[in-house]
């Protein structure tokens, strides 16, 4: 398998979601995974083997696409529509390449494992973001 193919139009949340709005600080794509720089305050993308521990943390998925310093929403927690296909009841984690999301099968020796949610069914992804904090 390797990382989910979105389709950025089709990220949508689900009613009830918790949302959050601030500002890129990167070519983002709605559906990539970010963490906010606490520098600057601003949304990046985050990267399970990155040798910075920020980068590495996740702090929701993207509900929009942005450019550095345009507004940006993103997802906490809750029911995503992803636009991508997923497998039902498969955990999927934050991937190795900038914003990525997996399946756990894809999780590689030197990567942080953070969970990003569960597939409740074939394009629903429920996000409750759980870091490991240890490399694998």
């Amino acid at each position: 398998m390797a990382d989910l193919t979105i389709t950025a139009a089709n990220v949508v949340k689900g009613v009830g979601a918790k949302t959050e709005a601030g500002t890129a600080g990167a070519t983002i794509t709605a559906g990539q995974a970010v963490y906010r720089d606490s520098a600057d305050g601003k949304y990046k993308l985050s990267d399970a083997d990155s040798a910075t521990a920020a980068v590495r943390g996740v702090r929701g998925i993207a509900l929009n696409g942005a450019s550095d310093g345009q507004p940006l929403t993103i997802l906490k927690e809750g029911l995503l529509t992803i636009g991508a296909t997923l497998t039902a009841g498969t955990m999927y984690y934050l991937s190795d390449e900038p914003g990525g999301i997996c399946p756990v099968a894809d999780l590689a020796t030197g990567d942080y494992p953070t969970a990003i949610g569960i597939a409740t069914s074939t394009s629903v992804l429920d996000v409750k973001i759980n870091e490991s904090g240890v490399a694998l």
